[in-house]
């Protein structure tokens, strides 16, 4: 019994993000005019899916107790990459992928870098990378255009069955055979040591620069991932600031909505990636209700000061940080 009270406690902010994504989208679909569809679906998924990348690769950044103001900016540098490198046969743009993947984690892996053994503050470092890449983004796209592999495109943003929105699917294998592996290695649990107490993590001999490098290098991947899926959905590539920022943004609020704390040790990608599609799916809403485009912005800057707020609150409620880990 007790067991089971840990692991409730430990996944209250899963759960608490899957219980606010079930009833948004309920809300969602019971005023949509073409009610619950395959097609609805679909287009809820893979708006969904390209958020949670991006929102999984904060959290693991997050984890450690830091921030990364570069994700948005990583997923333009590999949106625009993808338009130029992920086109032509099946080879070139398996090869292509693989291109776009291994920026990812060059720029997760500068990032680390520049946190570990350089020392500077993880906001600082991303913001200074943030700008680097969006650059690179605009000498490769210095205007919207490229194409990508439209069979690769339709595959996975399309309906497995006819039912089945391909772009969960691959966001599952990538939660099954990625994120879960790490969680569950010596890396991932350093990771989550350095977050919680770094000092002390080290005094006990955990790996933690170890630890902290592959969660950068993690979040880079992921990243990468989101600016594949972004190609994939618009057939373009954009070196677009404000759509960067805006990831960037977003992803931290799915981050809070999901139950990770920003304080670093507690959470999990996998609660991000609910928050993301609560996000997503609260701006969905916006449509539905036919919500003034004017006071759209405003009202998701509320939701993003609420979710930073619920993140603050439970901390605020304890007099001892090591009542967490009780």
């Amino acid at each position: 019994m007790r067991e089971w009270r840990f692991w409730l406690a430990e996944q209250r902010g899963t759960l608490m993000a899957v219980g606010i994504f079930a009833v948004m989208f309920l809300i969602y679909i019971s005023n949509h005019p073409a009610g619950l569809t395959a097609n609805v679906v679909q287009t809820a998924a893979n708006k969904g899916v390209l958020l949670a990348f991006v929102a999984m690769a904060q959290a693991l950044i997050v984890i450690t107790a830091g921030i990364d103001l570069s994700v948005g900016m990583t997923l333009v540098l590999t949106n625009c990459l993808a338009s130029w490198i992920v086109v032509g046969a099946p080879l070139p743009t398996a090869l292509g992928v693989a291109g776009v993947l291994l920026t990812g984690l060059a720029c997760g892996a500068l990032n680390g870098l520049l946190v570990i053994v350089g020392r500077l503050q993880p906001i600082v470092a991303t913001i200074a990378t943030g700008a680097i890449f969006f650059g690179i983004a605009l000498l490769l796209r210095p205007f919207p255009g490229g194409s990508v592999n439209e069979d690769l495109a339709d595959a996975l943003t399309g309906k497995i069955f006819g039912v089945v929105p391909a772009s969960l699917v691959a966001l599952g294998a990538v939660i099954l055979f990625v994120w879960i592996p790490f969680r569950r290695s010596a890396l991932g649990r350093a990771a989550y040591a350095a977050g919680s107490s770094e000092a002390a993590a080290y005094m006990s001999g955990v790996p933690i620069r170890r630890g902290k490098f592959a969660a950068y290098l993690f979040s880079g991947l992921f990243a990468a991932m989101g600016g594949l899926f972004l190609t994939f959905f618009t057939y373009t590539g954009e070196a677009a600031y404000a759509s960067g920022n805006a990831y960037t943004l977003f992803a931290i609020a799915s981050v809070v909505l999901g139950g990770v704390s920003l304080y670093g040790g507690r959470g999990s990608a996998i609660g991000a990636v609910f928050g993301a599609l609560a996000f997503r799916t609260i701006g969905d809403l916006l449509f539905v209700f036919d919500f003034e485009p004017l006071w759209q912005p405003l009202f998701q800057g509320v939701v993003l000061l609420l979710a930073v707020s619920l993140g603050a609150l439970a901390l605020v409620q304890v007099k001892n940080r090591l009542e967490w880990f009780r």
